[in-house]
């Protein structure tokens, strides 16, 4: 019977993702910045806030995230477990409609605003067409999420940010999978004055051949589709039923198993 594990995109173990809150102009330079040095993002913004001082107008966050993620972030912004249900559900389809009118594809993930969540949100989130909400409670860790709507990332960019990113890169063990997850908002750059200290960890972290940059979408699809492969019960073949390609360790080789494929993964006897 093969030894199979779940590997990331290219047989690689290590993945790499961020998550900025808000819309402000600030996201401008940050968004240059990732794209110089072949990051991704996930910006999550309120679509009733598009044009107010401060914030990108509607027209300009059209285009601005092209090649990173646009997610939501509620309508307007409010501490929402302090809301009634009837305006939980007001404040996240509301934001959907907006940012999905400009990006042109379904907005199927969140970030809490104000860091505001409870149970009773979290459980109508499935419902509401959300399969992920990022918290803002970092973890220091590079582990995947055991929930994704309480998703909880590595650390915020005030937190030791080069440091982690040392750590992170320093992995090698095969045997495990990891996740950095960096979160923040944009104008703390311009407040705190320390844009150089993103530009040295886009320089440090970016273009890495043994890291996949992704989305936090992304890699939530990457999950779940590797969750949808059909082993045979001897391990000797899968069937992935997804669109995405799947990639396995399989014995120490990587294996790609492309979308809509059925492969053999031992030879046979």
């Amino acid at each position: 019977m093969a030894g199979i594990m779940l590997a990331f995109p290219g047989g690689r173990h290590k993945a790499l993702t961020l998550s900025y809150d808000d819309g402000t102009l600030a996201d401008r330079r940050l968004v240059e910045l990732l794209n110089r040095y072949g990051l991704k993002g996930t910006f999550h913004l309120n679509s009733g806030l598009f044009g107010i001082p401060g914030r990108l107008a509607a027209e300009e966050a059209a285009s601005l995230y092209t090649g990173h993620e646009v997610s939501a972030h509620t309508f307007t912004h409010p501490t929402i477990a302090r809301c009634p249900r009837e305006q939980m559900v007001h404040e996240i389809i509301e934001d959907r409609k907006g940012l999905e009118r400009l990006t042109g594809y379904p907005v199927r993930g969140m970030s809490y605003p104000n860091g505001s969540y409870n149970g009773d949100l979290k459980k109508m989130l499935p419902a509401l067409g959300i399969e992920y909400a990022r918290v803002v409670e970092s973890t220091g860790s590079f582990a995947l999420p055991q929930d994704w709507l309480e998703w909880k990332p590595t650390c915020h960019h005030n937190d030791r940010l080069l440091e982690r990113a040392e750590q992170f890169l320093a992995l090698h063990k095969t045997q495990y999978l990891y996740l950095m997850y960096v979160w923040g908002h944009s104008y703390e750059f311009d407040h705190d004055g320390n844009w150089d200290l993103m530009e040295q960890f886009c320089t440090l972290a970016g273009g890495r051949e043994s890291v996949w940059y992704a989305t936090n979408m992304e890699i939530v699809d990457y999950i779940t589709a590797y969750g949808r492969l059909q082993f045979s019960a001897d391990l000797s073949f899968v069937r992935n039923p997804s669109a995405c390609s799947v990639w396995l360790s399989v014995d120490g080789r990587h294996v790609e198993v492309a979308g809509g494929s059925h492969i053999r993964l031992t030879q046979e006897e």
